[in-house]
């Protein structure tokens, strides 16, 4: 017998969704246009999500890009995308609100709270790694329990989670079990053993992908679809995918680290 590390993975369509479930994992959170970050999902994938796996599904709610500091325009539209997504099966919300300082906004966090709680006594609510760019974490974590957050994804305020191990610790150890800190950012199935080890947590969440070329656009370079990161367009022939291979070989680090806690 050992401890069930559950495995979360991120995913920005159905062939993700599909992959994560073939490699063993036990939860998805759903996105759309992850080059950004994650922004919502639209229904649909939700919707084929559901009907396609049996994995629980965990929805971003992000109307737009860059940072968390929204008007009250995007809260409107917040609210209302939070709503689509539990009528149509999400199993739970990842959110973010900031002031303009970066601290957690307290009065717009518990807004979406009690909107959420008045659709749904059961959703998980989630606060993303918005968290990770608090001026004071410690203190953040405890405005976040405060409010009834479920869960709160975390780096440890570092670029990855491994590296950020220490502080992530820490969080679980001042969490108590009030609120679940998630490990995400940078995981992979070879540092995901050692980070379980180090940290004690009971979940991860990662991003396993690998690159799919699409040669549709290919016969006029002259023309662009997307955006430009810096002075080069982004690329417009390849995507990534959920690789269903690097889920399995995380879901066996995952159980590894959890054969050994007993």
């Amino acid at each position: 017998m050992s401890e069930k590390i559950t495995v979360e993975i991120c995913c920005g369509g159905l062939d993700d969704a599909l992959a994560a479930e073939r490699g063993g994992a036990d939860r998805v959170e759903l996105n759309s246009a992850l080059f950004l970050g994650g922004l919502t999902p639209g229904i649909g994938l939700l919707r084929a999500v559901k009907e396609r796996t049996t994995l629980p599904a965990v929805c971003m709610v992000r109307p737009r890009e860059a940072g968390f500091r929204y008007s009250e325009a995007d809260l409107a539209v917040a609210l209302a995308e939070a709503e689509a997504l539990l009528q149509n099966g999400a199993d739970g919300l990842a959110f973010g609100f900031l002031t303009e300082s970066g601290e957690v906004d307290a009065a717009r966090t518990e807004r979406f709270v009690s909107f959420v709680r008045s659709l749904s006594e059961t959703a998980e609510l989630v606060f993303h790694r918005a968290f990770d760019v608090t001026p004071d974490r410690a203190a953040a974590l405890e405005t976040l329990v405060s409010l009834g957050i479920d869960r709160v994804l975390t780096s440890g305020g570092a670029s990855t989670a491994p590296e950020g191990a220490a502080e992530i610790r820490a969080f679980i150890k001042q969490a108590g079990g009030r609120i679940e800190i998630l490990p995400g950012g940078g995981i992979t199935p070879e540092n995901a053993e050692a980070l379980l080890r180090e940290t004690g947590a009971r979940a991860l969440h990662a991003s396993v992908r690998k690159t799919v070329f699409d040669p549709s656009t290919r016969q006029n370079l002259r023309i662009t679809f997307g955006g430009k990161l810096g002075t080069a367009a982004l690329p417009e022939d390849e995507y990534k995918v959920t690789d269903a291979d690097r889920v399995a070989a995380l879901r066996r680090a995952a159980d590894r680290a959890g054969r050994d806690r007993l």
